[in-house]
């Protein structure tokens, strides 16, 4: 086994431990989530990182590692250990920031998913081996990887569409771009001699970029540069929301005091007015 293939596994592990996790505890899962506000507002860029590692549900897991596997033995012989982190990283980072463009001023949006990185990984191998096959399991049944890339695409776009869950789709793409421009650069001599796969998978791939960006009305789907409903929830929207919640919540303990005294206090209502207090300092 080489260190390449070995990386691959440990990734493979981490996505499916972190995920674990994520079903079983709610609040692990919503601090490490790719949310655009706490991004945005509060600065918690490790977010563009830690939600590859989470899952929607067991089958969204399962479906991004069998492919992460599939795609990483064939890289695993081509690039080393550096090359590959490049790709899996560059390009998991690359397409949550191509999310956080389109959504940034939506403060509705999250996601979570390793899709973004295996989009990069499945591009990268296309990239560098368009001409290799893919078997299903248990089936006699082969056939190119760009066709498989092409079916990624179109299960990207119908996400996009549908928008009825978490995947983060808006990421498939910038991450598949990227992962494809990586390995290029790693290896330009793919150009003169895979140049066709190339532009297969590219040339609609950057024009439904193009879509999403200048005319999003045709996929009707919200995003920075169009917004199918007159009255969008933004940050600010939220941000007083919580405010006014929250508010609220004092209130009501601040007349609980009023009306029993102090030593009436849950320690979950001691802790929202001192959170509050110090606040308002």
């Amino acid at each position: 086994m080489t260190i390449t293939e070995l990386i691959s596994l440990l990734i493979i592990a981490a996505n499916v431990y972190i995920s674990y996790r994520g079903f079983k505890d709610s609040i692990f899962y919503n601090r490490y989530a790719f949310e655009v506000e706490k991004i945005t507002v509060f600065k918690q860029y490790d977010r563009l990182v830690t939600s590859g590692f989470l899952h929607v549900n067991w089958m969204h897991l399962i479906f991004n590692m069998i492919s992460l596997y599939l795609f990483s033995t064939s890289l695993a012989g081509q690039l080393g250990a550096f090359s590959y982190l490049l790709i899996y990283f560059g390009s998991l980072i690359a397409g949550n920031l191509f999310s956080l463009l389109l959504h940034k001023k939506d403060g509705d949006y999250s996601s979570v998913g390793a899709s973004g990185a295996v989009s990069g990984i499945i591009y990268s191998s296309i990239a560098l081996f368009p001409g290799f096959n893919i078997g299903l399991l248990f089936l006699p049944i082969s056939f190119p990887a760009w066709i498989f890339g092409l079916a990624f695409i179109l299960y990207s776009i119908y996400g996009i569409r549908s928008r009825n869950n978490n995947i983060g789709h808006e990421a498939h793409l910038g991450a598949a771009v990227a992962g494809m421009l990586i390995a290029i650069l790693l290896e330009p001599s793919v150009l003169t001699y895979n140049y066709f796969p190339i532009l297969i998978i590219l040339i609609p791939s950057i024009v439904f970029i193009y879509i999403i960006i200048k005319m999003p009305h045709y996929l009707l789907i919200d995003n920075l540069f169009y917004k199918k409903h007159n009255h969008s929830y933004t940050l600010e929207d939220r941000y007083n929301a919580e405010k006014i919640e929250v508010q609220k919540k004092v209130d009501q303990i601040l007349e609980k005091i009023h009306q029993k005294g102090m030593q009436s206090l849950t320690k979950k209502e001691k802790e929202i007015l001192d959170i509050y207090s110090k606040k308002e300092r």
